[in-house]
């Protein structure tokens, strides 16, 4: 009997491979091949499959155009969440929640991850399973590997990918995803897939393409075992006192919400914080002059599942309104397009050459560059929040600029 992999695709494949005339090797894929078919075999890849996978494979230039010539866009924290929360997302989510109620219901307790939470990724990663990708996730997957273009860890996702076909989850033709590999309803890595992907329907596969469950199920257990806590807030948007001492909250890394509170930051719904003994840590996307926030290590999971503030609260906040809640209170300042790594980099530079220290920079925004900024605000009598806007940048060049002619 042929395994899943196989049924209606070996003829198919013979055909393909005798058309076209090319494999792995005759393309002068040769190297490649041989070295990636020495680590398929040790992971237990069928022969077969690695052909028929493989076989008549040749780079997708698509694929690496995106990867190799991506164009720098940046946009608000403001923008980022006001394109993913929109009122038609928000009301879609609310009815896929009524739709799936049984199927949430028995996640949420079977993983603790609430259904507000779990909907709002599922919109934003793929409009409710409306925008998965089109791109053959191996193609992708093996054209960014051959490449070079981080090669190690593509390299992996492949070998994943090829796993999760060999157990015949989803037919190598039907694995579409992301140019970069990501797919489903909740665009799951393939290794992210092998690690934390569940059968909730019960059908003998884990189908995060096709079944709904599936795919909320997996990315529950995703959650939960990236330490997800289960009656736990996210986090809350807080209001700040007069005077408040930047430079304080952000020597802190993750205190008890109680000593928050005894620095004077309050919800700024006026509720309690219902969970006092919880730690949270500070976060201010846009400055000292628009939306702060304390958030726990419920929000940092989030972010497991994608590495950016910006990305766990656009989800939190999705989760909210689908629930119920309000948009934020406090306003967005007007100019609030963050800095490019390479301005990040330039302001290090410039802060340095004024006499403060802010530490190593790769481009990233430390505690020590923080403090640094605040050192220079307070100079400058500016409000000394650690935030590195471009008026902050502008300051700095025109300083130094002073400074040049000063010396000539």
């Amino acid at each position: 009997m042929l395994r899943p992999w196989k049924a209606g695709a070996l003829v198919l494949a013979s055909v393909l491979l005798v058309a076209t005339g090319l494999t792995l090797y005759i393309a002068g894929q040769g190297s490649f091949a041989s070295k990636l078919w020495a680590d398929a075999k040790s992971r237990n890849i069928p022969r077969e499959l690695f052909d028929l996978a493989l076989g008549a494979f040749q780079p997708d230039s698509d694929v690496l155009d995106l990867a190799k010539n991506q164009p720098e866009v940046i946009i608000s924290v403001e923008d980022y969440i006001k394109l993913r929360v929109t009122p038609e997302r928000i009301e879609t989510g609310q009815r896929m929640i009524e739709e799936w109620k049984t199927t949430v219901t028995g996640i949420e307790k079977k993983y603790g991850i609430p259904a507000d939470t779990l909907v709002a990724i599922w919109g934003i990663e793929s409009n409710f399973g409306k925008s998965m990708g089109d791109k053959n996730v191996l193609g992708s997957l093996a054209t960014l590997s051959e490449a070079g273009y981080r090669t190690d860890y593509f390299r992996d996702e492949l070998l994943a990918a090829l796993e999760i076909v060999r157990d015949g989850h989803i037919d190598q033709s039907e694995m579409v995803g992301s140019w970069a590999g990501a797919m489903g309803q909740t665009q799951f890595m393939p290794s992210s897939y092998v690690a934390y992907a569940v059968d909730y329907d019960g059908d003998g596969r884990k189908d995060i393409w096709k079944s709904v469950p599936d795919s909320l199920a997996s990315t529950a257990n995703y959650l939960k075992q990236s330490g997800w806590r289960r009656d736990v807030d996210w986090g809350y948007e807080v209001k700040l006192p007069a005077g408040f001492d930047f430079g304080k909250a952000w020597k802190r890394n993750s205190i008890p919400l109680r000593d928050w509170a005894k620095m004077g930051v309050a919800r700024i719904d006026g509720k309690p914080f219902s969970q006092p003994d919880e730690p949270a840590r500070f976060y201010l996307p846009s400055g000292g002059v628009g939306p702060a926030f304390l958030v726990t290590k419920n929000f940092d999971v989030i972010k497991r599942y994608n590495n950016s503030d910006s990305y766990a609260l656009a989800v939190t906040h999705l989760a909210d309104r689908i629930d119920g809640g309000n948009d934020f209170v406090r306003a967005w300042p007007a100019d609030a397009l963050p800095l490019s790594r390479a301005e990040r980099e330039e302001l290090a530079t410039l802060i340095a050459a004024q006499g403060f220290k802010p530490g190593k920079s790769n481009g990233h925004l430390s505690q020590t560059m923080r403090l640094a900024i605040i050192k220079f605000q307070k100079k400058e009598g500016l409000l000394a929040d650690g935030h590195p806007s471009h008026a902050l940048l502008q300051r700095l060049r025109s300083a130094s600029s002073i400074a040049s002619g000063q010396k000539t």
